[in-house]
């Protein structure tokens, strides 16, 4: 019952929030969005000190380290950026997406798909993840993302709604590998996330910053099974606008042993998000529980 009251009262004062966001200027209302953000890094203190302790690890760091903090602000900062750039999402279209966004690597995704296999865009919770999605909807691509369902309800309507007013489709992450796989044999372009530990689905263990971390392989899996290509792609945050990259396509280590293979493809791209990160580590999300498991 407490749980349940807590969550209307978040829902209620986020949908408040998000109109008055949403009716701002959107440069002014994106700002907003930052400082709000700010403000949730000293009203969180839970997410905070985890961040903290992340970040102390991954760069060697005593958590009372100047640089340690400032990274850690700048994430929450950067959470309340996406956050207002997403309730203004509707304002984003066709004709004005290339003035938020600059594009790198775009014709790799383009020469696959021609090959009629599909591919597989691999991304992580680093700048504005969500902004690629739009992108590639906006430009034709019909992306099919697997999605993680919300834990409130309304939340999750809202957010998938506004996805699919951008020609995203949703793949809700307990589809079955027999569907996903059939997506991508009809020759479309599937978007995965796999950077958060989560231990309620298949995962290996590979070096994350110099540590153990179970990390998802289905989209090792997918692409081995598939035969689809795979190509990591990161939105981030820059000089006041976006850039979204597409790196070379991860070729699979295929040995016939498989978890192996595995293990070793999963490295592969698990290493490249990592030297995302190291370079952007304030557009990264230091509050997840990374090596919970």
């Amino acid at each position: 019952m407490k749980h349940g009251v807590r969550r209307s009262f978040i829902y209620v004062l986020a949908r408040v929030l998000a109109v008055l966001v949403f009716l701002l200027p959107m440069r002014i209302g994106v700002f907003l969005g930052g400082s709000l953000g700010v403000a949730l890094f000293y009203l969180l203190p839970k997410y905070r000190h985890q961040a903290f302790e992340n970040l102390s690890f991954a760069f060697n760091r005593p958590k009372s380290d100047v640089r340690i903090r400032a990274i850690a602000r700048d994430v929450f900062k950067n959470l309340g950026l996406n956050a207002a750039e997403f309730i203004n999402f509707p304002k984003i279209n066709s004709r004005n997406i290339d003035k938020f966004i600059d594009i790198e690597g775009i014709e790799k995704i383009d020469e696959a798909l021609k090959n009629k296999k599909g591919c597989i865009a691999l991304s992580c919770h680093l700048g504005n993840w969500e902004l690629s999605a739009i992108y590639f909807g906006l430009k034709c691509y019909s992306p099919w993302v697997i999605a993680r369902p919300l834990r409130d309800r309304r939340f999750d309507r809202l957010v998938n709604a506004l996805r699919r007013s951008k020609n995203i489709n949703i793949i809700p992450r307990q589809q079955s590998f027999k569907k996903i796989v059939s997506i991508l044999k009809e020759n479309n372009l599937v978007g995965i996330l796999p950077d958060q530990d989560i231990d309620s689905i298949d995962g290996v263990f590979v070096d994350f910053f110099g540590k153990k971390a179970y990390t998802p392989s289905g989209p090792v899996i997918l692409a081995m099974i598939s035969g689809s290509p795979v190509f990591p792609a990161f939105c981030i945050r820059q000089n006041g606008r976006h850039k979204l990259i597409v790196e070379d396509e991860i070729k699979l280590e295929l040995t016939g042993d498989r978890q192996k293979d595995i293990i070793a493809n999963t490295q592969k791209w698990t290493s490249l998000a990592e030297r995302y990160i190291r370079h952007y580590p304030e557009q990264w999300v230091w509050m997840h529980r990374r090596w919970k498991t």
